[in-house]
């Protein structure tokens, strides 16, 4: 088996720049989405400094004897190891960064990150933050990650919470990302594949536009993964497009599926997807973020 993949990122309609990034690394079948939040411009910095952290350990890696920079935790395997220090590095570089940049005071970014071993017909996904995964398998889609939010949080506390009192809750905090603490806990899933199967990674400005649902039957139709990647953006700006959408599309293929002729990291699809021109005029553009102490609003 091997993984197949495309990705796209758009501005949305609602926003000045696009603070999303996302990485394709093909020949270690690694695939990131980062979503960037803080102050004016210091959004997007945050999320290509974790695609950028996350690629360049990977490929350090890959030939070469070298020193990680963290404890190698003999419980996980070694592509587990891999992909949770690669992002901890990421939040070690962000921190860094934020700390010498006073522009960049207060950045930080959600992270997704998938990696797939043919060897063990895993795909495992470590994240941080309200990006996420969804796999699409026999017509059933699940959503592999829980996001690190406040209403989440509330709720795994108080799982009899009413409605009401749900709908009190501010929807746009999250309570972990890249580059809040000098220390950051990851979460890890290791997923038993099959062939056919389709994994979406994405930004909330995908999710927040688009119910299960419709994410399910566009990825059921899909036979082309940049088709489906420009679907899912397009569909999510028709909703609305209030946030920046970035969409990783990856199929589990068997050896006789002819491989897709993609570069092999950082593909970035431009320009932007067309757009309503009087939707885009009649919208002010979001004002930005101003950096939180303990939690970051989005």
């Amino acid at each position: 088996m091997r993984a197949l993949a495309a990705g796209i990122s758009d501005v949305g309609l609602q926003r000045e720049h696009n603070e999303d990034s996302f990485a394709i690394l093909h020949e270690q079948e690694l695939f990131v989405v980062a979503d960037g939040m803080g102050g004016h411009r210091a959004g997007d910095v945050a999320s290509r400094l974790a695609t950028d952290a996350i690629i360049e350990f990977f490929r350090a890696t890959a030939h070469e004897d070298v020193t990680w920079p963290f404890h190698f935790d003999a419980r996980l395997s070694d592509e587990e190891n891999k992909l949770l220090t690669s992002i901890r590095l990421a939040n070690r570089q962000i921190v860094e960064q934020s700390s010498r940049s006073r522009e960049h005071q207060g950045m930080g970014t959600t992270v997704v990150g998938a990696l797939f071993s043919p060897k063990r017909g895993k795909i495992f996904i470590g994240h941080v933050g309200d990006s996420r995964a969804y796999r699409v398998r026999n017509g059933v889609i699940v959503q592999m990650t829980r996001d690190h939010s406040l209403v989440n949080d509330y709720l795994l506390a108080m799982p009899e919470l009413s409605e009401e009192q749900r709908s009190e809750l501010p929807k746009n905090v999250i309570t972990r990302a890249l580059g809040m603490q000098e220390q950051v806990s990851v979460d890890l899933i290791a997923d038993d594949v099959e062939v056919g199967d389709l994994y979406v990674l994405c930004s909330d400005g995908l999710s927040g536009m688009m119910d299960d649902d419709e994410i399910l039957e566009l990825g059921g139709a899909a036979t082309n993964l940049e088709d489906l990647c420009r679907k899912l953006v397009a569909t999510a700006n028709e909703h609305g497009g209030e946030d920046n959408i970035t969409a990783v599309c990856i199929r589990i293929e068997g050896d006789a599926t002819k491989k897709l002729d993609l570069s092999d990291t950082l593909r970035q699809i431009a320009p932007p997807l067309p757009r309503a021109a009087d939707a885009a005029a009649d919208t002010p553009p979001a004002a930005p973020a101003e950096p939180a102490p303990e939690s970051q609003r989005r």
